[in-house]
């Protein structure tokens, strides 16, 4: 029936796992889609006070350490759009086993729909949502619809207008985004009270 493209946000704090499926393209407009919504529906009603977020990532993918469309997406649609300072440490190329996502959920997932023909969406979002373990893992899934197109680029003067902070370590694969609001605030002028 179509091309299913999982991509899932592991909450390492609630023990709870939410994949979004969509049907076009892993793409790094998707990546942070799918990130934009989880906040939406979750991370918003379970972090109110949060100011700031981690993301651990892949060094490849659609959210590598190399896309320029995954910082751009990331500062313009994630940390403007919520007023989020985000940091992101990425796995260094062959050790994303080592990340809570991949051993704490997606292989609970594998496990869960071993053998299943997965030939609907339907079938595959239930068994996502069916994965549960005996430590209270959860798991959310739902279609993420919409068109993600590959092969779009972002050009230097774009990637001059990230408020993007490269760290002293490995600053390849770890890096903070903060959001343009708290840029203006900084630099605004205090106000006087008569």
């Amino acid at each position: 029936m179509g091309k299913a493209i999982p991509y899932g946000i592991y909450d390492v704090l609630r023990n709870c796992g939410t994949v979004y499926v969509g049907a076009s393209a892993d793409t790094p407009e998707f990546a942070v889609a799918t990130l934009a919504r989880w906040w939406e529906e979750e991370g918003r009603a379970a972090y109110p006070e949060a100011k700031q977020i981690l993301i651990l990532a892949d060094s490849g993918g659609s959210n590598g350490c190399r896309p320029r469309m995954w910082k751009q997406q990331l500062q313009e649609h994630f940390s403007d759009r919520y007023s989020l300072t985000v940091t992101v440490s990425h796995y260094p190329t062959g050790r994303s086993k080592w990340k809570p996502i991949e051993h704490r959920l997606f292989s609970q997932i594998s496990q869960n729909w071993a053998g299943i023909p997965l030939r609907s969406f339907e079938t595959v979002l239930n068994y996502l949502r069916g994965t549960t373990t005996q430590t209270g893992l959860t798991v959310r899934a739902s279609l993420l619809e919409g068109e993600f197109a590959k092969g779009q680029k972002v050009s230097d003067q774009q990637m001059q207008q990230l408020h993007i902070e490269f760290a002293e370590v490995c600053s390849r694969w770890n890096y903070t985004l903060r959001p343009h609001v708290q840029v203006l605030e900084e630099h605004r002028e205090p106000e006087v009270i008569f």
